[in-house]
């Protein structure tokens, strides 16, 4: 039993660590898919920048994130639009299930540009 007893923290402490380390790889896969598609969806004929918006909360919503800051350059989507940029950042302090001391000021930051299609 005593071993168990000086055992058991450093267990406990791998198990926390190798999960909130798999939380994190998942919100980074989900902020990377999120990117692609709301740029994917702003870049098609009619798309706008408010679907992009939409179709990537839609995707952070899956996991159940908050706060994310989305951000589609140009704001406004004409057909002289050459580029389209989709960024997304997502904080780890609201994110995370471990207190915010070990992520206090961490963000997930993605970006990417397409070129518009029938450009």
């Amino acid at each position: 039993m005593v071993e168990f007893a000086i055992v058991a923290p450093l267990l406990f402490l791998f198990f926390f660590a190798a999960f909130e380390f798999c939380r994190v790889a998942m919100i980074r896969h989900t902020v990377d898919n999120a990117v692609y598609e709301g740029c994917r969806v702003a870049i098609i004929p009619g798309g706008s920048a408010a679907d992009a918006r939409q179709k990537s909360q839609q995707i952070l919503a899956t996991l159940g994130l908050s706060r994310a800051d989305i951000t589609v350059t140009p704001a406004t989507i004409t057909r002289d639009t050459a580029d389209i940029t989709v960024r997304i950042s997502v904080s780890l302090d609201d994110n995370s299930f471990v207190p915010n001391q070990f992520v206090a000021g961490k963000s997930i930051v993605r970006e990417l540009t397409m070129q518009r299609e029938g450009v």
